[in-house]
């Protein structure tokens, strides 16, 4: 393969680029250690605790930043030394934090992933203000933070690109035509864009200038830059990147490659090293051109260099370069044992990578294989939307060397829909892949968060799915195993009897403990003594597209901890149940088994966790109480999914509409959405116009569905 064939060439380039970095160094300053005693950390969430826990391990002291939306968050708590930066936008001013940290001492700024972490003109204040940046030079951030530079960089020192346009024209006839040059489909990408914002696909010529639109817009939310780039889209590409590391002698290094094709909206939600089906010279030639990447910038500290690997040829194109520790560096920690976050610190001092390219090699070859997965408050079921609210039960998997979990949440904490909706990242490694998989599953059963929605069911599907288990990967795995992937399994009527007795056993205790609590309007049968309780329960539908039927589910006290249970036309006889509402256990056991199931209750919602699965159910009203409460239908109205900005409305009252059409594009944490017509019908009111700040539920647009 011609990416093989380049390999010797580029080997001596590499150690000639190498012992010229050496002798660069050296001959400058020797490089003076700087003992780093005092660090601000310029982030939130988990990476800042992330950070915080190897530092103070060093006796490092930290100081954290925090906005008014976080002041109760983890990392707020997480050091005596907190400063409130107040509006939610502030994490970005660069200005405030330096004087901050030349306030409070700090020697170093660790800007984390986001954020601030490749903006070269901090970076280049830090310095200039005499603060150790701990993270590579301000002018190696500003090469690689250029997608278009980049490239050009790349190309000169022999590392392969994929063909596009990467100039300075942004007129959109221009692009359009040099769309057509390249071939379609065509990738649209932000110049100075990340984790998948300011990308769209766009497969025809008549969708192009739609596509550069919602492309452009979502970079200048993201990133104050609409440049966009022209590229050549494969159509089954793998993404793979190596993560480098380099000092200040000269010394350069590749950690491994990460694949991370499972994605969605072009952002990875499950990382593994090594790649799968990887052939060991194809392996050992990516390494080697990460490295040249990194030298050809003079590169220090912790990077990633991203390539997109052509499954059809075998051959691979450099993507762009990461100046920072990516998200998903603690896959790396785990295949070669080494504390990423330490290997920055001490590169930032002036020391000397801890391990040499071969003991690196030797490591990854005996830890085996690791896997992360990113926790999401997300519904993949709505096209992976993000969501917030509080978490009401957070319970997560038994840490152990081989499980690890990074998380900047604990139950009652609130996720913002002021920032990525991350929750936490779930990472395992094992002897081998398959034993690496076996583990993810086991550990994603025993994951439970109730409030928003999350993504970790999906997860569990991922895990099973039969190409991912045999590792034939690539980006658009999602969208190739769609149907395998969202279809819906329908509750056990176990499932319905525990919520029953869940909510029977919460009323007793409740009517025990206060004799003046009345039971909700939506029991029925209720009086003194073992009285028969009647629920109807609705599964709430994923995709938010209409109720499914109610079940009814009658349930009879006959003892104290004992029910009978009728659930159509299957009864359970003599169930004795107890619920803790401490740990909120709900144990059972049936004629037939024993079910152990976490009930979380808000207000008619439900959440159970039951054999490392989860169930989302609604207490129904029943129809005299909806009648006697005047509850308003709803069914005609399209509800924004998450507390959002309006960014445009598609339509005027009096419109009509067909299924899937536009209605309204809105934004939430930085995300374009487009909201789609359920069905065909007639716009009947705007009820909300561009600009406005719409909650989670609230009404959109009113329209009147045609038969």
């Amino acid at each position: 393969m011609r990416a093989v064939r380049r390999s010797s060439k580029l080997s001596r380039q590499l150690l000639t680029a190498q012992s010229s970095s050496r002798v660069r160094h050296s001959s400058t300053s020797n490089v003076v250690a700087r003992p780093l005693t005092s660090v601000l950390i310029a982030n939130r969430g988990e990476i800042a605790l992330r950070v915080g826990r190897t530092a103070s391990e060093y006796g490092i002291r930290t100081t954290t930043l925090y906005t008014d939306p976080d002041s109760r968050s983890q990392h707020a708590l997480s050091s005596p030394f907190a400063v409130n930066l107040g509006d939610p936008s502030a994490y970005l001013d660069g200005d405030r934090i330096i004087e901050i940290a030349k306030e409070r001492g700090c020697q170093g700024i660790h800007p984390g992933y986001g954020f601030l972490s490749e903006n070269p003109k901090f970076a280049r204040k830090c310095t200039e203000a005499g603060i150790t940046f701990i993270g590579p030079p301000w002018q190696a951030i500003e090469s690689m933070g250029s997608k278009s530079e980049s490239k050009d960089i790349m190309t000169a020192a022999g590392v392969p690109c994929i063909p596009g346009y990467h100039g300075r024209n942004q007129d959109p006839e221009y692009l359009k035509s040099e769309a057509a040059q390249i071939g379609y489909p065509v990738l649209l990408k932000a110049v100075k864009g990340g984790g998948g914002k300011g990308m769209r696909i766009v497969n025809t010529p008549e969708e192009f200038f739609d596509q550069l639109s919602s492309a452009k817009r979502e970079a200048r939310n993201s990133f104050d830059d609409e440049v966009m780039l022209v590229e050549k889209y494969i159509t089954t590409p793998r993404h793979i990147e190596v993560q480098v590391f380099a000092d200040k002698h000269g010394n350069c290094v590749a950690l491994g490659e990460r694949d991370c094709s499972i994605q969605r909206r072009h952002q990875k939600i499950l990382e593994e090293s090594p790649a799968p089906h990887l052939k060991e010279e194809i392996r050992q030639d990516i390494w080697e051109k990460a490295r040249a990447a990194a030298l050809a910038v003079k590169y220090e500290g912790a990077g990633t260099v991203e390539f997109i690997f052509d499954n059809d040829t075998g051959e691979f194109f450099f993507m762009e370069m990461n100046t920072r520790l990516q998200v998903e560096h603690p896959v790396t920690e785990m295949v070669t044992g080494e504390d990423l976050v330490r290997w920055q610190l001490i590169v930032a001092e002036g020391g000397r990578l801890p391990l040499t390219q071969s003991e690196i090699e030797q490591r990854i070859k005996e830890r085996g294989a690791a896997i992360e997965a990113r926790i999401y408050a997300e519904n993949p079921d709505m096209n992976f939307i993000p969501d917030s609210g509080m978490l009401l039960h957070v319970q997560t998997p038994k840490a152990t060397p081989a499980v690890r979990i990074d998380s900047g949440f604990v139950a009652g904490d609130e996720v913002s829909s002021h920032y990525d909706p991350m929750i936490a990242k779930l990472i395992v490694q094992g002897p081998t892949r398959e034993a690496a998989i076996q583990k993810l599953r086991a550990a994603l059963e025993e994951y439970e968060v109730a409030g928003p929605i999350t993504n970790i069911e999906f997860l569990k599907k991922i895990c099973v799915s039969s190409d991912f288990v045999e590792g034939n990967v690539e980006t658009g795995y999602i969208q190739k195993h769609h149907s395998e992937l969202f279809t819906p399994v329908a509750p056990e009527p176990e499932v319905f009897a525990q919520a029953a007795l869940g909510l029977a056993l919460q009323e007793i205790q409740s009517s025990t403990n206060d004799p003046f609590t009345a039971p909700p309007v939506t029991a029925a049968g209720f009086g003194a003594g073992y009285q028969s309780r009647e629920y109807n329960l609705v599964e709430i539908p994923a995709d938010g597209k209409g109720a499914s039927t109610p079940t009814n589910v009658q349930i009879r006290q006959t003892a104290p901890s004992q029910f009978d249970i009728t659930i159509g036309d299957r009864t359970f006889s003599n169930v004795s149940s107890t619920l803790n509402t401490s740990s909120s256990n709900l144990s059972s056991f049936f004629p037939h088994t024993r079910l152990s199931t976490t009930f979380i209750r808000d207000e008619d919602r439900l959440t159970l966790f039951q054999q490392g699965r989860q169930y989302r159910l609604q207490l129904a009203l029943p129809k005299w109480a909806e009648k006697a409460l005047g509850v308003k239908d709803v069914t005609n109205s399209v509800l924004a999914p998450m507390p959002c900005k309006v960014l445009r409305v598609e339509v005027e009252e009096g419109t009509e509409v067909k299924k899937d059409q536009p209605l309204v594009v809105i934004e939430s944490m930085k995300m374009e959405t487009v909201i789609r017509s359920p069905h065909d019908g007639v716009i009947k009111k705007v009820v909300h116009k561009a600009g406005d700040l719409c909650k989670a539920g609230t009404a959109l647009v009113e329209f009147v569905e045609q038969e």
